[in-house]
Order: C-alpha cells, then sequence, then structure tokens
C-alpha cells in the first residue's frame, strides 16, 4: 500500500545520487524526481540534457563511476576524430552517450516535449520511476562573471568554474510553462513529501524553483519539505557550490544553502560536523551523516530524509 508521494528535486551528481537512494527505498510509483533543465544547451547541433542525463544514466546502473558522468564502459572515437578535424572538443561526449542526444534531438525536431522524450528513455532504459523536467520550454542558466556573461556549460566546464561569478540569471524563466504532470502530482493531495537534493542551489535547485507557478505548489502541496545540505564541513562535496557562495558575497556554509530556500523549508538535513552552524534555523534540524558514497549511504540518508519528513507530516 502506498505511504504517498515524495516529489525529489535533482540537479547534478549530488542529486542523483539521493534520488538513487529513494528509488532503492520506495516503490516506484511513490517517487518522483524533477530534474532541473537549466543546464541544457545546444552543441555540436545536438540537444543535451546534462541532469536529466546524470539521473537516467544513475537511475539505471549505466553511469561511469570512475569518471562521475557520462556512461560506463564508454569509448571516445567521436571526440577524438572531432579533435583531429580542429572541431571542439571541449564538451566531452563519449560513443555511447552520444546516441542519446542524437536521439534525442531528433524527437524534439520531430514535434516531441522533453518530457515525451525522457518518459520513453527511462522506460527503454528499464527505470520505472518517473523522471520529468522541470518545464518543456527551455530556460538557460547564464552567468555574469568577471568575464562577462557566460553560457553555463561554457562556465562550468570549457572555463572550469574559473571565472569569478557576479550574478546568475535563468533566461527564459519567466516565460517557461512547468511540467504539467508535476503540477498536477502537486495539487493532488497525495504528497507525502517533497526533497531537495543536496544539489547545488545556485544552478541546480534554484532554476526549478525560478519557473512561474512551482514554487508555490510545492509551498501548497500540503506535505513537509525537507532538505539536504549540500555543503559538508563548511565545504562544498563537489562542484562550485562553495565558491559561488563566497563570490556572491555569502558566507560558506549549511545555513546559507537553506536560506535560499526561505518560506519553503519544514526540515533540513544536515551533517553533524555543521550542527552548530545551523543553529537558529526556522526549520527543523536533522543532524545525520550526508556524504553518500556508497549504495548503503545512498539508501540510509534517504531514510533519514524520508524519517524527518514523516515526524513533520500534518496530521490528518
Amino acid at each position: 500500500m502506498s505511504n504517498g508521494l515524495v516529489v525529489a528535486l535533482s540537479g547534478g551528481v549530488g542529486g542523483a545520487k539521493l534520488a538513487l537512494g529513494l528509488s532503492r527505498v520506495l516503490a516506484p510509483e511513490d517517487l518522483l524526481i524533477v530534474a532541473n533543465t537549466g543546464d541544457d544547451f545546444e552543441h555540436l547541433g545536438l540537444s543535451i540534457s546534462p541532469d536529466i542525463d546524470t539521473l537516467t544514466y544513475v537511475l539505471s546502473g549505466l553511469d561511469n563511476q570512475v569518471l562521475g558522468w557520462g556512461r560506463r564502459d564508454e569509448t571516445w572515437s567521436f571526440m577524438e576524430t572531432i579533435a583531429t578535424l580542429g572541431g571542439e572538443s571541449w564538451f566531452r561526449l563519449g560513443d555511447r552517450d552520444l546516441a542519446l542526444h542524437v536521439e534525442r534531438t531528433r524527437r524534439l525536431r520531430a514535434g516531441q516535449t522533453l518530457s515525451q522524450i525522457t518518459r520513453d528513455v527511462c522506460r527503454q532504459l528499464g527505470i520505472a520511476q518517473r523522471v520529468l523536467p522541470m518545464s518543456d520550454d527551455p530556460v538557460r542558466t547564464r552567468v555574469r562573471s568577471d568575464e562577462g556573461w557566460l553560457d553555463f556549460q561554457d562556465y562550468f566546464v570549457r572555463r572550469q568554474c574559473k571565472p569569478v561569478v557576479h550574478e546568475l540569471v535563468f533566461e527564459g524563466a519567466a516565460q517557461a510553462r512547468p511540467q504539467a504532470d508535476v503540477l498536477t502530482a502537486l495539487a493532488s493531495g497525495t504528497v507525502r513529501a517533497v526533497v531537495i537534493c543536496p544539489s547545488n542551489p545556485f544552478i541546480s535547485i534554484e532554476p526549478i524553483l525560478a519557473v512561474p507557478g512551482l514554487r508555490d505548489a510545492l509551498a501548497r502541496c500540503g506535505a513537509p519539505v525537507v532538505a539536504v545540505s549540500p555543503i559538508v564541513g563548511g565545504r562544498a562535496v563537489k562542484g562550485p557550490t562553495a565558491k559561488m557562495m563566497q563570490e556572491l558575497g555569502l558566507t560558506i556554509s549549511a545555513a546559507t544553502a537553506a536560506r535560499r530556500y526561505d518560506g519553503l523549508l519544514s526540515g533540513y538535513v544536515v551533517d553533524p560536523a555543521d550542527a552548530d552552524d545551523v543553529r537558529g534555523l526556522s526549520a527543523t534540524i536533522k543532524t545525520a551523516p550526508t556524504l553518500m558514497t556508497d549504495l548503503a549511504t545512498r539508501e540510509a540518508l534517504a531514510r533519514i530524509v524520508l524519517d524527518l519528513a514523516d515526524s513533520l507530516a500534518p496530521r490528518r
């Protein structure tokens, strides 16, 4: 019997790790994962959705755990050949990964939505959980840096996060429509919890919340909203979260990450190393190990998050 729907907001590798943990402790029909698409871009004529692809590879067991991105058992003939031709090789597309981007691009040009394509890819890869983009309309994260305005992947991959960040904008967000099935789920009255995965708040979660109507729908769904801190011991586990905090004039801390979700959070899971830092937050704090190093720790953290959410659920 279902205990209710869990809606998880995810971006990047950290989000995919917790999403996998949730997928292991919940029935497939009880998990809906909403993926950030602010990282999406067009490259070499192809439509690429990095956060959706990370989720699908992780959930299907096809992820490359050595590199931390892309598919396992990858080959690189395409990129090697592009480089010999003087083409752009800064964004590495493995041969197996390339097939997904080619197929997505073909279907988008044929008029299918990103949601339809993502559902079908998940089905083909044996993923029973629902994975949906935050919107079928294009939203593109851009970075105002000390080198001027940069497209996100130009900043993140080509420039390896080296430019100093002054501002982030989500182009197209104001005109984007939330993915319809996500809104329907949030309004269904069956939501057990909303989980904000330990993703970079600036570039993975805030693009989702920037889509008009999504933040309000999350707040109105009647379920606890629980986030997991992406900061452990005052440092980011992976990626430029801490660097961005510093460059935006913010304190590098778990509390800073939580404040990006002011007015939304019911509960917040932080590593014991950050317990003192989050005193005074309005959300209920749960301290627990948040570093996910293997499948067991992913599942353990998922259970901790759900237990906290259940303890905060309104009595019916």
